[in-house]
């Protein structure tokens, strides 16, 4: 790897600062992606900015129909809090599925939507749910932060500090893994928030994350398995790589969405 000054700040606010005085500074919260591709000389940062340490960017708290989960917290925490089990279990069992053991004691939330890996888990249940990423600058809708892969509506040096998600009367994650990385070939969250039904897929579209609008429109009507009979994910952007043809996702979907429905 390139050599890189390591800062462990104490605030939000020492990191910001660390950030703006930084050549090309990047915030390292799990590392799960930004050290293998420093491994590999795909990354040089000047400065790695560690938030790991920071009070309160970890944990879980829950109050008045929302579990707000601090952007450092592991992918294990998120899976065996109590307050997440409760509440949204469908995204206890989504983290859950992540990576290996290794992974999910190392990896964050915020590092993972953050980097907006178009097969992660995690934007599927942030858009799915309709949760607000919160920076240390604003509030930023979920429908407004994901804007193509590896692309949100992050400023430069803005650093995530939390995730709130809103309770939804159901909610359910469904994907079909690839075997070696566990990332999503095709992943499907749903669900019926309330104030409508929506639903996100992951690991499928040329764009990244996604909204399907004819599920949600068939879900909205029926919350059910079998009101998903029938309704077809459209081919045109979806991804094909060696792992599956853009037609095989757009099956898969669907087979997702059911799956989904009956786990939540």
């Amino acid at each position: 790897m390139y050599d890189a000054k390591y800062h462990k700040p104490s605030s939000v606010a020492d990191a910001v600062a660390a950030l703006s005085g930084a050549e090309e500074g990047k915030v390292l919260s799990g590392g799960q992606t930004l050290i293998p591709t420093m491994k590999q000389h795909l990354a040089a940062p000047s400065d790695l900015v560690d938030v790991r340490g920071i009070d309160g960017m970890s944990g879980v708290t829950a109050a008045d129909g929302t579990v707000t989960i601090g952007a450092a917290t592991t992918h294990a925490d998120v899976a065996s809090n109590a307050d997440v089990l409760a509440h949204l279990p469908g995204l206890a069992c989504l983290a859950g599925g992540i990576g290996d053991p290794a992974v999910r004691a190392m990896g964050t939330i915020g590092g993972s939507v953050a980097n907006n890996d178009p097969a992660a888990d995690y934007p599927a249940a942030v858009l799915g749910l309709g949760a607000t990423v919160v920076t240390d600058k604003r509030e930023i809708a979920a429908d407004d932060f994901f804007q193509g892969m590896f692309t949100t509506a992050l400023d430069e040096g803005e650093i995530i500090t939390a995730i709130r998600f809103p309770v939804a009367k159901k909610a359910g994650y469904a994907k079909l893994p690839n075997p070696a990385s566990r990332y999503a070939i095709a992943g499907v969250f749903v669900a019926d928030t309330g104030a409508g039904v929506r639903v996100a897929v992951t690991g499928a579209g040329e764009d990244g994350v996604h909204r399907n609008a004819a599920l949600e429109a068939a879900l909205g009507g029926d919350f059910s398995a079998d009101a998903v009979e029938g309704v077809a994910a459209n081919e045109d952007g979806m991804m094909a790589d060696i792992h599956a043809s853009a037609a095989y996702r757009a099956h898969v979907v669907n087979v997702l969405a059911k799956r989904a429905v009956q786990a939540s």
